[in-house]
């Protein structure tokens, strides 16, 4: 499948460098606004076109998926434009800066009957599985407890610091715990307690969040973009707990029981970058006539819109646009 990438920074570099090693899609164009910089992606990245504009892209009959790698602000505005070019779109997470804009883009997949997926990449790779697999074969028990949290020193990256470009943690890095935590328990939440500390720019640089389940299940996460953490993903149950290192990319996942012994390791399947998961999803969803992947229907999408979005307003954070 011929794959167009709409914006040429670094999540675009590294999707260019995915499809480079498929062997069933293609790293086929790239649009920028500048057509410099687009001519000078495709060279480096071996993609056969360049365009200086996204609607020449997408006049393009070959291009047959839209990857949107822009800043989070701009998603709403790419999908949009995608789908009314009836071109199926890809678009890195999150998936909008809000749930109100997620919900249009969603109704306009449903009324054109074209596929939109967010590449929200826990969801799709092997990990969840293994994951999953431990869980629910009650090895760790039942579980009563979750924690998760990623960080990085991020603090000076312009389109983090930007409010007017949906920047801050939460929806950059803070969507990974949120998601890891969402992976393993879809109770309902009955409380939710959270903070969170500023940039001068007024979006949020750290944030935490305790949540209480109706089944009695608590989650603790947190995110920030002034340092890193060890970026673990625990699940705890009353016969153990699991470990799942780097949530947003899990390397491997240890199994010990009440006592801290280690019972068990498991590394991951080699990978390209992990990003070809979620294209392959994409293109599944594409050739059997479907509008979503199973792996991240769109009421995920909206969960988790609408999850950060109350998140923020708890926090006083609001973008400029909304």
């Amino acid at each position: 499948m011929k794959v167009g990438i709409i914006g040429a920074g670094g999540i675009a570099v590294t999707m260019a460098r995915t499809l480079n090693q498929m062997e069933d899609a293609t790293a086929y164009a790239v649009a920028s606004r500048s057509l410099e910089k687009a001519e000078t992606f495709a060279k480096e990245h071996q993609v056969e076109k360049a365009y200086g504009s996204y609607e020449e892209m997408l006049q393009d009959p070959e291009v047959e998926l839209v990857y949107v790698a822009t800043p989070h602000s701009h998603h709403y505005e790419c999908m949009k434009l995608a789908l009314c070019y009836g071109k199926p779109v890809l678009c890195e997470k999150a998936f909008t800066a809000n749930a109100e804009q997620a919900e249009e883009i969603l109704s306009i997949s449903e009324e054109k009957k074209l596929f939109v997926g967010e590449a929200m990449w826990t969801r799709f790779l092997p990990s969840r599985k293994m994951i999953d697999e431990v869980v629910s074969s009650g090895e760790i028990g039942q579980v009563h407890m979750i924690t998760a949290n990623l960080g990085y020193d991020i603090r000076m990256v312009e389109r983090l610091r930007n409010p007017a470009l949906a920047g801050g943690a939460l929806l950059d890095v803070g969507i990974y715990p949120l998601t890891f935590i969402r992976m393993i328990t879809s109770s309902k939440i009955t409380s939710i307690d959270t903070s969170c500390v500023k940039l001068e720019t007024g979006v949020d640089a750290q944030n935490t969040v305790t949540f209480v389940f109706e089944d009695g299940c608590m989650a603790t996460m947190h995110s920030s973009m002034l340092g890193g953490t060890e970026q673990a993903g625990i699940v705890y149950g009353d016969k153990g707990y699991l470990i799942a290192w780097n949530i947003n990319n899990v390397s491997h996942i240890q199994i010990f029981d009440n006592d801290r012994k280690l019972l068990r390791e498991e590394k991951v399947p080699a990978q390209i970058t992990g990003f070809e998961y979620e294209v392959r999803a994409a293109m599944e969803a594409i050739r059997d006539g479907k509008m979503e992947s199973p792996q991240m229907p769109h009421s995920e999408t909206l969960y988790m819109m609408r999850l950060m979005d109350g998140l923020r307003k708890r926090w006083g954070v609001r973008y400029p646009f909304e």
